[in-house]
């Protein structure tokens, strides 16, 4: 097996899939709120409710997002470990409630806040690792 270093590169492409995948959440949130009026208590009601959501600009945004992600993310697996890769792709949990603060007007709790700090620290014990672990190989 090659050794897989991790480069300034490999973090900023990682990150903007972070990015991406925050704004494909957004874009898909947005979508499913085109048309509020629609009250499904029918099953011919989801009918009506997935004809606005396919005719949303913001669905066909979202998938577009979701392809681009596809891509960056299959070239980004061939350069770094799986293990790697995962946590620290995992600041779209950060992004994402920033992001529904700021362009949905959603509220987030100080509890949740506190799990996304979680989520950060175990980010930073598995970007240590992965620095343990290249000099191990040196």
């Amino acid at each position: 097996m090659s050794k897989k270093k991790f480069t300034f590169k490999l973090l900023f492409f990682l990150v903007f899939t972070d990015f991406m995948e925050t704004f494909t959440h957004l874009c898909f949130k947005k979508s499913a709120l085109i048309d509020n009026e629609v009250v499904i208590t029918r099953f011919s009601e989801v009918f009506v409710f997935l004809q606005s959501v396919f005719s949303s600009p913001f669905l066909w945004l979202g998938l577009l997002s979701v392809l681009g992600t596809f891509i960056i993310w299959s070239t980004l697996l061939s350069k770094i470990d799986l293990s790697v890769a995962v946590p620290v792709c995992s600041f779209s949990y950060i992004l994402i409630p920033l992001a529904s603060i700021v362009f949905l007007h959603e509220k987030v709790s100080l509890f949740r806040w506190s799990g996304v700090l979680f989520i950060l620290l175990g980010v930073v014990f598995v970007s240590l690792s992965a620095s343990e672990k290249e000099r191990a190989l040196e």
